[in-house]
């Protein structure tokens, strides 16, 4: 094709080749709204720990177990589709804490329920693991505050639990279960504090978001739209 035969807009350089048009004059932005799934999340992380506690603190009759595991295999199920709605609403951080959530409450349900060799061992040292993960997550979800509150109640859980699970003492199991029921409260306030704010469209029950998170409410559109050119989906690579 020869420089007679650019296309509208392009402009064609000194050695022929040809320059991509200023694109800013047919920019459309899609807003495709949903709903937060951030409640669901919370609500499914508040029943599993109730449930994971109250067996830890020896509230259910002996050989309970499975009958928990089955309880809490919801939670995995929920947390999941919160972990990718989340991914597709391009909240990295809820997403990801969401989903490992997920697969938490997955591998405890297993391991209770089918009770292998070594299990509580192993699922001690995954708690230590999800602890030192949940510390790291900490570190940068402080803006938003709610998911920051449910990660600082989850470190001291999960760390204590992995020393029941590795040491096989009993008061870390106990500790654990008052955690866990910690844990539940932190995560159901959470849950309903945002289903409150999403109803009303504004601020009910304190959450204290700081930061780009507050804004994401608080701001008007010139400040949501800031830096939209460096999204995912607008610039060329993750």
């Amino acid at each position: 094709m020869t420089t007679s035969d650019s296309l509208p807009g392009e402009q064609p350089s000194p050695g022929g080749r040809r320059h991509e048009p200023d694109l800013r004059g047919m920019t459309r932005i899609n807003l495709r709204p949903i709903a937060s799934p951030m409640p669901l999340g919370f609500y499914a992380v508040a029943i599993a720990s109730t449930m994971a506690a109250c067996l830890q603190l020896g509230l259910f009759p002996p050989g309970a177990g499975p009958a928990v595991a089955l309880t809490i295999v919801p939670a995995f199920v929920l947390q999941l589709i919160v972990g990718i709605i989340a991914f597709g609403a391009r909240d990295v951080i809820a997403a990801t804490l969401m989903a490992c959530f997920s697969g938490m409450w997955l591998a405890s349900s297993l391991v209770l329920a089918l009770d292998p060799p070594g299990g509580t061992v192993v699922l001690g040292a995954l708690n230590l693991v999800f602890a030192l993960f949940a510390v790291l997550m900490a570190s940068v979800a402080r803006p938003k505050r709610a998911l920051w509150l449910v990660l600082v109640t989850a470190v001291p859980r999960f760390a204590v639990a992995a020393a029941a699970g590795l040491t096989g003492a009993a008061w870390p199991a106990t500790a654990s279960g008052v955690l866990g029921l910690l844990l539940a409260a932190v995560a159901m306030y959470a849950a309903f504090a945002l289903m409150l704010e999403d109803m009303r469209g504004r601020e009910v029950l304190p959450i204290g978001r700081t930061g780009p998170a507050h804004h994401a409410v608080e701001g008007d559109l010139a400040v949501q739209l800031r830096d939209l050119e460096r999204q995912a989906g607008v610039r060329r690579t993750l």
